[in-house]
């Protein structure tokens, strides 16, 4: 289990007191949830939330697959040229443009086939390391959320715990982080005559051990998933645990280059807006409640519809900031954490009434 999941669960716990903030009818902005197909003397559907997982692990493993394909042929081309990137650029930029553009695009692909499923891979202690390793963990220099693993070039390199995969494949491919591309080269990959941000030509040696090891793990995780047996404890535990995500996720995005341009001290959050992660995150939240929600209401029928009301109400809220964002709004900073703050304190309550409900239900979290 990793100290993230940790921390958050304490968190979420300690939001039981805020419970009673959800009586606040402008929070439900969205529809209530879709009551589940079961009742609640038969206990939760499973059934649907394991074949949501399922779905978007395909979807995962088919694009990482595919990156670890792309990022084979690139490496390959630069091996051509003895990995000299002035004449690759050179003799090959036609082959290396296509080529970053075609791993940028399966990345996009990559990144919602995730971040939908996080809610469950995150929030289910039996699968939460798999977040650590793919999307959330660290580097070396943060010891207690560093990633598991070191990455090995094929020229025998290694970086030791060099944080996780998302976050090695993007920041390579879109040039946020220079180590993890070709040094001294003038990444015109257009020849156009300037440099714009996203062009960049990404280390051979590091683009092709990260999609390797990134494609190793998707695989891993979608084994895991297919083995994972659900129980009440996981998808309760679930919501509780990443429903109050929001203040650090809009945090990111505050200091991300979607909102901060070229002062954003975020090396990640380029190649998708933390806006469209978050969305991916509660989307599968309410996967997750539309099938505990029969659960709640045996118990608090009230409680239920109101839970699943600001669940509704919160994914419609941040929606909204996205789609805004997608059609060219420019958010500042003193907007994103206002609008930060707001959705933390509507993800408390929820989270506390969640916890509530198990707690009345007899049903154990993970804290």
């Amino acid at each position: 289990m990793t100290l993230r999941f940790t921390t958050l669960c304490a968190a979420a716990l300690a939001a039981v007191a805020l419970a009673g903030c959800g009586d606040d009818k402008d929070s439900a902005e969205g529809a209530a949830a879709t009551p589940a197909a079961t009742t609640a003397a038969d206990g939760v559907d499973f059934a649907p939330i394991k074949t949501y997982l399922l779905d978007h692990t395909q979807r995962l493993t088919t694009a990482t697959s595919e990156l670890a394909t792309e990022a084979q042929t690139y490496f390959d081309l630069a091996k051509s040229v003895d990995f000299d990137g002035n004449r690759l650029l050179a003799d090959h930029r036609d082959d290396v443009a296509k080529s970053v553009e075609a791993m940028q695009k399966t990345w996009r692909e990559a990144n919602p086939a995730y971040e939908e499923m996080e809610g469950i891979v995150a929030g289910v202690p039996s699968l939460a390391s798999y977040d650590n390793i793919l999307d959330a963990g660290s580097d070396a220099s943060d010891p207690e959320n560093a990633v598991p693993f070191d990455l090995k070039y094929e020229d025998g390199t290694v970086l030791k715990k060099p944080g996780n995969y998302f976050f090695l494949t993007e920041t390579s491919l879109w040039g946020s982080e220079e180590k993890f591309t070709v040094k001294g080269v003038e990444a015109d990959l257009n020849d156009d005559g300037k440099i714009e941000y996203g062009e960049a030509l990404p280390n051979p040696q590091h683009i092709l051990a990260a999609a390797k090891g990134f494609d190793g793990q998707a695989q891993k995780l979608a084994a895991s998933a297919e083995a994972w047996q659900p129980t009440e404890s996981d998808v309760f535990n679930a919501v509780v645990v990443m429903t109050p995500t929001m203040a650090e996720y809009f945090e990111a995005w505050k200091n991300s280059r979607f909102v901060a341009g070229t002062k954003a001290t975020e090396a990640s959050f380029i190649g998708a807006s933390r806006l469209i992660d978050i969305t991916g995150i509660l989307s599968g939240l309410v996967v997750i409640y539309d099938r505990i929600e029969p659960k709640i209401a045996s118990e608090d029928p009230q409680t239920a519809e109101q839970a699943g009301e600001n669940l509704n109400g919160l994914l419609t809220y941040v929606e909204k900031l996205r789609d805004s964002e997608e059609k060219g709004r420019k958010y500042t900073a003193e907007q994103a954490e206002t609008y930060g703050t707001e959705a933390q304190k509507r993800a408390e309550a929820i989270a506390g009434q969640v916890s509530q409900a198990a707690d009345a239900l007899n049903i154990k979290l993970d804290a």
